[in-house]
């Protein structure tokens, strides 16, 4: 119903909206109704979350909804005006309301590049949110005019005035007109070097924006590039290894932070954390220490770190959400980030063909050996082979160097017969392995 009105966009599999090139998220919202009290026709949409960015006003419905994989759109640029609150007594008891008027078709349908009527949208915030900070960051992406090409929000009356003032008889400075005058000339003067100041850093902002994009230009190449072709020489491998890794862990352009997301940071933090976190994931087997995520996900952050109580938080937030991955935590504590889809059996079948090698067969196997071959943290080896000796596939000794792991030959052996080998068994592979030496 909502996309006969309004244009829909594209989420992630955690329910993030698909950020356009360029576009920051500026606020949130939670509990916010979207209405209009123009058209009787146009959908009522309840309690769903609202994303300000610089290019779009996002709603995205709750989960519970049977249309909960939609994501309505407002563009910036189809905005007319930012309609001001009005003060009553009724206004006083009703829940806060942010009213602004946008371009549409005869239709109703809200128009991007304008439209030849206009439809008074209305969002209606119900949760314990600041609606003031809203609309104020509301007004600023609006006045900022992402959407317009660099350069083509200057207007040509500004120069003209500039000009026309500069060619004005200067009146004297004469009683308290006079002052006021002069303060003003001196306000004029001062925005004017602040505007020509932050012209030079607009200028740097712009050329690292573009170089963000290219960043991910190339990112998305390799990634696409990596499953269709293979390089020759094992140093050109490695290299593209390299500039691989370096790509995929560009820096996210829009991070989820406390001052953009307000209540919602830690919701929102755990689906950014879900999206973010799927390509380490399949290059890593599906399986990767907290403390790696923690380091991997700060450093594409930049700036915007967050704290280790933040990071755990998030992932226990994944319960709630319908993400494919999961917070794992062992028997001895340590946690992990695991796909949904990653399956020990696999891994207890690569432990299995790891201890029948002949050396293994003699010398066991440590963590550092299952991690080279898991091609996991040695941590996270660790417990899958304690988890292996759970099942009952190898035997632990404990010695000054550490743990080391052995095929569990316990259940090969003949209880009337200790001696006795069967041909075919994993036994008699061992003893093989043995005599041989």
């Amino acid at each position: 119903m909502a996309g006969a009105f309004l244009p829909s966009a594209e989420l992630t599999a955690s329910g993030r909206p698909v950020l356009k090139p360029g576009e920051i998220e500026c606020s949130l919202l939670s509990a916010v109704d979207l209405l209009s009290e123009d058209t009787h026709t146009f959908p009522n949409l309840k309690s769903g979350v609202v994303i300000l960015t610089t290019l779009r006003l996002l709603w995205i419905p709750p989960e519970s909804t049977s249309y909960a994989n939609t994501c309505c759109v407002i563009p910036l640029s189809s905005v007319q005006n930012i309609l001001s609150a009005k003060k009553s007594i009724k206004s006083m008891f009703q829940s806060p309301r942010i009213r602004f008027q946008v371009a549409a078709t005869p239709e109703g349908v809200v128009a991007e590049n304008g439209g030849s009527r206009s439809l008074i949208i209305t969002l209606v915030v119900r949760g314990k949110t600041d609606p003031d900070s809203f609309l104020g960051k509301f007004w600023d992406a609006w006045r900022g005019r992402a959407w317009v090409a660099t350069g083509s929000g200057l207007g040509e009356g500004e120069g003209s005035s500039s000009g026309s003032g500069s060619l004005a008889v200067r009146m004297p400075v004469v009683g308290l007109a006079g002052i006021l005058r002069k303060e003003q000339e001196m306000w004029e003067s001062t925005d004017k070097s602040l505007q020509d100041a932050f012209q030079d850093l607009n200028a740097l902002m712009s050329k690292a924006k573009e170089m963000v994009t290219l960043a991910e230009k190339m990112r998305s190449k390799l990634l696409s590039g990596s499953n269709n072709q293979s390089s020759g020489a094992e140093d050109e491998e490695m290299g593209t290894k390299d500039m691989q890794d370096w790509l995929l862990s560009v820096g996210i352009v829009s991070p989820v932070t406390k001052e953009s997301a307000g209540a919602l940071y830690h919701q929102q933090l755990s689906r950014q954390l879900a999206d973010f976190i799927k390509i380490p994931l399949e290059r890593a087997g599906g399986m990767i220490n907290l403390i790696d995520v923690y380091c991997l996900f700060n450093r594409a952050r930049g700036t915007e770190l967050i704290s280790p109580d933040d990071l755990l938080q998030a992932c226990s937030l994944w319960e709630k959400f319908d993400v494919p991955v999961m917070l794992r935590k062992f028997d001895s504590g340590v946690m992990v980030i695991q796909s949904k889809s990653h399956s020990d059996e696999e891994v207890f079948a690569r432990i299995a063909s790891l201890i029948m090698k002949p050396e293994a067969l003699v010398n066991g196997i440590s963590a550092g050996d299952a991690s080279r071959t898991l091609g996991v943290a040695p941590a996270v080896a660790k417990e899958y082979l304690l988890a292996a000796e759970v099942k009952g596939l190898l035997c632990r000794d404990v010695s000054p160097d550490g743990f080391r792991f052995y095929i569990n030959l316990f259940p090969e052996l003949n209880q009337e017969d200790i001696y006795m080998v069967k041909d075919h068994s994993r036994y008699s592979t061992w003893t093989r392995a043995v005599l041989s030496r």
